[in-house]
């Protein structure tokens, strides 16, 4: 018994100078003297860790002598880290100060009021994605990159050329309006090319606002609009690079970087280069996949110093695209030709864009853009040869009197149209002035009320007036509540935005002179944000919209399968629907963003209803990721889900289905972080090997004879069935609705410079 007693007692003792032999580390989190509650702190590769207290104060103990790197994080400051080296039974005492990081505190936005002001003070609902998020699935446009965002869908719009177009809340690509540092030069025939070739380097943030913004941007944004807004020299790296390739043989490479010009003045350059010149036809109808192209696009923006730090900054870009799609055997030779299908599409575009604050007292702004887009393309033996200039400057004065917060503005569009087209007999040139004022009041502290209206003269339509107005309640820092409402219009420049009036066999048929669509709409938007006592932050987001639009224009495929019909629409179009989204950020690493949106989007004519063509009625949208701290690995799981949306088919006897089945592309990446300066990332798209092709026969109707040649019509122009032809139809690329890409990998690497 006594020997017992005497193993027990030796262990003890051995326990307890063990243990001596064990460091501790005390210390505090500050902020320029300030304490922070509930970061994180931890001790890289090894599972000590803890979080610091109410007070800021932390304690990591039972630490076995030697190095380590001492780290803290937590949501709004950059992360910290030291060496440090612990000695037997030394008490260490640190004191961590954090540094500010920008791009997580409370966003700046512009887009829903025209001025910069934090996200949650702003009474219009606006969504903020930041380059981090483009990079959680690497794209080689933000056109892709925008399909993991809720409530967003890029549509493509033909099998052969594979262009699209934004769809935001149901409603077709061209009620969305698209913007680069606050200036709508991209539309008509841009729409299709303004979200691709801007280096993702040099993005600040994406921001979308979802329902009409139409007093404050005019015609075009109507649906919603998608603000690309790049950075400032301040914040830009001195350069940086970022390469990838899939196993499809696409290449994209993205360079940019600053130059500091004199003293007063900072240039910012980026480049964009992509290339995919593979032949692949996985669907075996003899007609490419993917469309072929080659582009490059110059970015560069000039930001000059002034007095009392006064804006003045001036960007230009230029973009050239060639691309192509068809048959396999096509090559440049037979372009335009009825031998071999191909349809081919030449872009070269400039644009220039500058804000300039004037040398007063006063807040005045002068904004201005002109860009020069020409497109030479041929969809089969069809010729389309455009060339569109749009010119643009407004002029706001911010003021505030008293608890009244104004915005004054006058604006000038020039747009300058003209085609080879018969819908085009001579130029169409048209310069519409506005005027625009805008009224946000504080009505008390937590409540305030804003007020805006437009007035646009097109001498085609005469005087078109958009009210607006919205309501914020701030019922806590972490709680508001938002009601918008307002009108929209927009003046439609059909060949210019329906690309599938040109692509395919259908005739475009125009039954009377078109009159601009005109729509009211509100929204309800609930924001929530949540901030754990163990360091989880959460927020959600939900929103109830409704569009109802008068005039509204939208093809017709399904009156007669040989034709495109379009008129204005002697009813009404109604979209509306509720969507939510989820984002929680652990301490652990562990990070995810969940997004849902169901809508009814509808049109009724002749007390006929009928759900809208090409949209879907519910979707989802996910990221989840987390940080391997001790690997500096990060993984990334996006992806999205679509619910089923009704397709252009060629009549009853087209054996394909009439709707599309639930379809999801998801995606997983793997980044390494473990090299100074560098990422080293690679990954895996569309993991499900989806594509649209699943459960029909063909997607191009007579993908055999793309001139119908060999199709018989009757004397009324009806298609007649034949031995040959026995479904009696033409040839129809138009039934598309997702991409054509499969499984593929993908290896990339960014550098970065400060």
């Amino acid at each position: 018994m006594l020997k017992r007693y005497f193993v027990f007692y030796f262990f003890c003792l051995l326990g307890l100078h063990i243990q001596a032999q064990h460091g501790e580390i005390t210390g505090v989190i500050v902020d320029d003297g300030s304490s922070i509650a509930f970061a994180n702190v931890y001790l890289e590769n090894t599972t000590i860790g803890t979080s610091s207290d109410e007070n800021g104060q932390f304690f990591l103990k039972n630490i076995p002598a030697g190095k380590y790197k001492v780290k803290a994080t937590v949501l709004g400051y950059r992360d910290f880290s030291k060496n440090i080296t612990i000695k037997p039974n030394e008490q260490l005492t640190i004191t961590i100060t954090l540094v500010v990081a920008s791009e997580q505190l409370e966003e700046t936005v512009v887009t829903g009021t025209l001025k910069a002001v934090s996200r949650s003070d702003s009474p219009v609902p606006v969504e903020v994605y930041s380059p981090t998020f483009l990079k959680k699935n690497p794209t080689a446009s933000i056109f892709e990159a925008l399909q993991n965002v809720n409530g967003v869908r890029p549509q493509i719009n033909c099998n052969v050329c594979n262009t699209g177009d934004i769809h935001i809340n149901g409603l077709e690509g061209p009620y969305t309006l698209v913007l680069i540092d606050g200036m709508p030069i991209v539309s008509g025939l841009g729409t299709v090319y303004g979200l691709s070739g801007i280096p993702n380097s040099l993005i600040e943030q994406i921001e979308i606002v979802k329902g009409p913004a139409s007093s404050l941007y005019g015609s075009e944004a109507v649906g919603g609009l998608i603000n690309i807004i790049t950075k400032n020299t301040l914040e830009a790296p001195d350069f940086s690079a970022d390469a990838f390739l899939t196993g499809w043989g696409e290449y994209n490479l993205d360079i940019g970087g600053k130059v500091n010009i004199g003293e007063k003045t900072d240039l910012l350059l980026g480049v964009n280069y992509f290339n995919y010149d593979q032949l692949i036809d996985n669907n075996g109808d003899n007609f490419t996949d993917l469309t072929l192209q080659n582009r490059i696009s110059v970015f560069q923006k000039w930001n000059f110093q002034r007095k009392n730090n006064r804006l003045f900054s001036l960007a230009g870009r230029f973009f050239y695209e060639d691309r192509w799609g068809g048959e396999l055997q096509w090559t440049p030779e037979f372009r335009g030709g009825d031998e071999i299908y191909g349809e081919s599409i030449y872009t070269r575009r400039w644009e220039i864009l500058g804000k300039y604050q004037l040398p007063v007292k006063e807040k005045f702004l002068l904004s201005f853009s002109y860009n020069d887009h020409s497109q030479n393309s041929v969809y089969g033996n069809i010729p389309y040869l455009a060339d569109q200039r749009i010119g643009f400057a407004q002029l706001t004065w911010d003021k505030k009197v008293g608890s009244h917060d104004l915005l004054l503005g006058s604006a000038l569009r020039y747009n300058f149209y003209n085609d080879n087209t018969t819908a085009t007999v001579s130029a169409d040139e048209v310069t519409i002035p506005s005027l625009f004022v805008q009224d946000e009041i504080q009505l008390a502290k937590k409540h305030s009320l804003l007020f805006g209206l437009r007035y646009d003269y097109d001498k085609r339509h005469g005087s078109i007036y958009t009210p607006r107005t919205a309501y914020r309640w701030k019922m806590t820092d972490n709680d508001i509540f938002r009601l918008n409402a307002g009108t929209g219009f927009r003046v439609v420049n059909l060949f210019t935005e329906e690309h599938a009036a040109l692509t395919g066999a259908r005739e475009v048929i125009v039954t009377e002179e078109l009159e601009p669509e005109r729509s009211f709409n509100f929204n309800l938007n609930y924001l929530k944000k949540i901030y754990a006592d163990n360091g989880t932050f959460a927020s959600i987001d939900a929103s109830l919209f409704y569009t109802n639009f008068s005039n509204a224009i939208l093809p017709d495929y399904d009156s007669n399968p040989n034709q495109i019909i379009y008129d204005n629409l002697d009813g009404t179009s109604i979209s509306k629907g509720i969507s939510a989204n989820i984002d929680i950020v652990f301490p652990s690493g562990f990070k995810f963003l969940l997004g849902a949106t169901f809508q009814d989007v509808r049109q009724t004519e002749n007390g006929l209803t009928s759900r809208q063509i090409l949209t879907e009625s519910y979707t989802g949208t996910w990221n989840f990721g987390y940080d391997f701290r001790n690997l500096k690995l990060s993984v990334d799981y996006t992806g999205n889900l679509y619910g089923p949306m009704r397709l252009p088919t060629l009549g009853e006897n087209d054996p394909r289905s009439d709707f599309s089945p639930v379809w999801s592309i998801q995606n997983i990446q793997f980044t390494y972080k473990g090299l100074n300066m560098f990422e080293i990332y690679g990954g895996i798209k569309n993991l499900l090997n989806w594509t649209p092709n699943r459960g029909n026969t063909f997607l191009i109707a007579r993908a055999n004879d793309p001139f119908d040649k060999n199709v018989v019509f009757d004397n009324n122009g009806d298609v007649v069935a034949t031995a040959e032809n026995p479904n009696a139809l033409t040839f129809d690329p138009s039934y598309v609705y997702g991409p054509n890409q499969g499984i593929r990998g993908f290896l990339g690497i960014r550098y970065r410079l400060n």
